[in-house]
């Protein structure tokens, strides 16, 4: 598992710095398939932070784990969702990513200044709802 979470992680570094409109163009194609198990998911989100660098000298945040773990759990023919939010007073940005009833990378929700979704790519398929 770490070694395919080094591969998500070595595609979503310089992915990142693409053109929005070409990484949610580009995570479109998940929409075909089946949703991940959560369990699966979250070990897939555990083995991204695991294999961080920690001699890296750039920046691996939020934006490029959640990306990753988005990339892999595609490569492995499993769909989530990626979330980009953001919140108020003060200003800040967030990505995350979320699944059929569970959610990674969003441990904390303050009710007070709660996250709120701006781009959710590929984008929920609200007809079956």
């Amino acid at each position: 598992m770490r070694a395919l979470a080094l591969v998500g992680l070595a595609l979503s570094i310089p992915a990142h710095r693409l053109p929005l409109t070409w990484l949610v163009r580009a995570t479109g194609v998940l929409r075909r398939f089946p949703p991940a198990e959560p369990a699966f998911a979250r070990r897939v989100y555990q083995a991204v932070l695991a294999v961080r660098p920690a001699w890296w000298g750039g920046r691996i945040a939020c934006m490029e784990v959640s990306l990753a773990t988005v990339i892999l759990l595609g490569l492995c023919g499993r769909r989530v969702h990626w979330v980009l939010g953001a919140r108020a007073l003060p200003n800040e940005a967030h990505a995350w990513v979320q699944g059929d009833g569970f959610t990674l990378g969003l441990e904390e929700d303050d009710p007070v200044r709660p996250w709120t979704p701006v781009l959710t790519t590929p984008p929920h398929d609200h007809s079956k709802e």
